[in-house]
């Protein structure tokens, strides 16, 4: 493990380059070692895993070791370790967030949020995806300190690479978490709507919506966060459902 003040610390997210959350992290990472910030420039929210392969990219240097990226948090990570940095070092760490909102349950997959820390996984860097339920005023510093904690633990101990945490936070105000718990991903009760309107010119255009409603299961990362705990998920890339591969691995199909 890189001493303390040698690390290299990469900070991105899918609410944009400004976001609230993203620099109050900044903030509060600059005693861990030196912070790299390489960010969409604009809001990429439930951009996924998406990579931008039709255009260039372009970058946009603020000073300070921070960049913006016009493309999605995917993007800002292969960019930042394989173009800003390519021949320097790889992150000691990577850091997705602090998203406006929860990234819990089968929402996992829309996020570009936790997009970036897949990335991340893969390239072979430790890496957390954070996100804040209901932030209110921007407060964002209580999750930004307990951020901080969690980082120094994996950074002593490591991820397995392919392996990643989704971390999910109530808002507390000035209160302090009930503690950490170590979850799993919970069930999503889908109510989408897509409402359909008209625009001025009397073409029809949609709005895709609808307030997610959760189950209310032991151990999962939505009952830790309404007990005012913060969650953390352990998540890996393959998604191969191995008690279906040993049920199917001896099929015989005839084509």
């Amino acid at each position: 493990m890189a001493k303390k003040k040698d690390l290299l610390v990469l900070l991105t997210n899918d609410d944009g380059i400004h976001a609230p959350g993203l620099n109050t992290l900044a903030k509060q990472m600059k005693s861990f070692g030196e912070i790299m910030v390489v960010a969409p420039d604009r809001e990429q929210s439930a951009s996924s895993h998406s990579l931008t392969l039709t255009r260039p990219l372009r970058i946009i240097e603020f000073g300070n070791n921070r960049y913006a990226v016009d493309g999605t948090p995917t993007d800002a990570v292969m960019v930042a370790v394989h173009g800003l940095l390519k021949n320097k070092r790889k992150p000691d760490l990577l850091i997705s967030g602090i998203n406006h909102g929860a990234n819990m349950g089968d929402d996992v997959s829309y996020s570009g949020t936790v997009a970036a820390a897949i990335e991340g996984s893969i390239i072979g860097i430790p890496s957390m995806a954070v996100s804040l339920i209901n932030p209110e005023k921007g407060d964002f510093v209580p999750a930004a300190k307990a951020v901080r904690k969690i980082a120094l633990w994996v950074v002593k101990n490591g991820l397995p690479q392919f392996s990643f945490l989704n971390i999910n936070m109530p808002y507390i105000g000035s209160r302090q978490f009930k503690g950490v718990k170590v979850t799993r991903l919970g069930r999503r009760i889908y109510n989408d709507v897509v409402v359909e309107k008209v625009d001025p010119r009397g073409k029809n255009y949609y709005w895709i919506a609808g307030d997610p409603e959760w189950m209310d299961v032991e151990g999962s990362d939505f009952a830790a966060v309404s007990r005012g705990m913060v969650s953390i998920s352990p998540l890996k890339v393959d998604m191969t459902n191995i008690e279906l591969h040993e049920e199917l691995k001896d099929v015989k199909i005839k084509l």
